[in-house]
């Protein structure tokens, strides 16, 4: 790929989750803003209006504080305006990214290129991977599993110009995502949403796992299908007959690598990069490498880049311009 660095780059994500500022700037030198939107105790996610409104409130001061630090104007400001890139795809959150990007980009006078949160986690996790967006190493196909407390899809991905991603979706789950199921079976078990850090805390001191039963996938038009709903009710079951909390904690992150190994294998092998909260979680990575490693490429990004942010839009928004510039 040819064409001179642009400059520091803007990146927003508004998800249902998190609050996501970030610059990637000439050199490789990274800033990374993020809040995790406050749940009440004992819930399990936010209604889509409370999340714009906490969107509001804490973009409002995330955004000025980075834009401060710029020695000089972006020269272009990326983000995420829906969750994947496929049509009908929709939530209010990104709203309020996307009108809080236009309007930077309108003051500067600055490009403004839009993704979508999927898009972004994928290309933080080649950026994770040491890929720079000029980078002619970037591939021009591979695998992505994404697997958060909103979406777990396998898809493939192909470049058709630089930044810009043809995404098809060849795997998902039937029922619950597999974020889904360490919250549910993690706010059973006490901890707070989202789940995933405290689980994965619990499970550590496991001396084994309770077994929860993970089906094999099914064919569904041209997609195939996990469940994770069995995994969840077997993992409330065994709470409520007195298991140990430590021993179901690590039985859901292991059905959680079952079910996710059970997917890849429905597709010919190749290079995949595994992204999403639920790809911090190191039993989770290490399963992964276990059962795929001798015929799969796998990748992960730092645990820090899997949960949601804006540093993967950013890196997307600099790959567009250096082309163009």
């Amino acid at each position: 790929m040819t064409g001179p660095d642009p400059g520091p780059v803007l990146g927003i994500d508004t998800s249902a989750y998190t609050t996501s500022v970030a610059v990637l700037a000439p050199g490789g030198q990274v800033i990374d803003r993020r809040r995790v939107l406050p749940v009440p105790a004992g819930a399990r996610g936010l209604r889509p209006s409370e999340a714009v409104w906490h969107q509001l409130q804490q973009l409002t001061d995330l955004l000025p504080a980075v834009l401060a630090g710029l020695a000089v104007p972006p020269a272009a400001v990326g983000v995420s305006v829906q969750p994947r890139p496929q049509p009908g795809s929709h939530l209010p959150p990104f709203a309020v990214g996307r009108l809080a990007a236009a309007s930077v980009a309108a003051a500067w006078g600055c490009r403004l290129e839009t993704v979508s949160h999927q898009e972004g986690h994928l290309a933080a996790g080649l950026w994770g991977l040491g890929l720079a967006p000029g980078s002619p190493a970037v591939p021009s196909r591979f695998y992505g599993l994404h697997v958060s407390g909103g979406t777990t899809e396998l898809v493939q991905v192909e470049e058709e110009r630089p930044g810009h991603w043809r995404v098809a979706v060849v795997g998902a789950t039937a029922d619950l995502y597999a974020g889904q199921l360490v919250d549910r079976v993690g706010v059973a078990l006490g901890l707070p949403f989202p789940a995933g850090p405290g689980l994965e805390r619990l499970a550590a001191g496991a001396q084994a796992a309770v077994p929860l039963p993970v089906g094999p996938p099914r064919r569904d038009g041209g997609r195939w299908l996990i469940s994770f709903s069995g995994p969840e009710t077997a993992a409330l079951r065994a709470l409520a007959r007195g298991a140990e909390p430590a021993a179901v904690a690590r039985g859901v992150e292991a059905a959680v690598a079952r079910g996710l190994a059970k997917l890849l294998a429905t597709q010919p092998p190749g290079r995949v990069v595994v992204v999403g909260g639920v790809a911090a979680n190191l039993f989770v990575r290490r399963e992964l490498v276990r059962r795929l490693g001798p015929v799969w490429e796998v990748g992960f990004g730092p645990p820090a880049l899997s949960g949601d942010n804006a540093v993967g839009v950013a890196w997307l928004a600099a790959r567009r311009a250096q082309a163009e510039t």
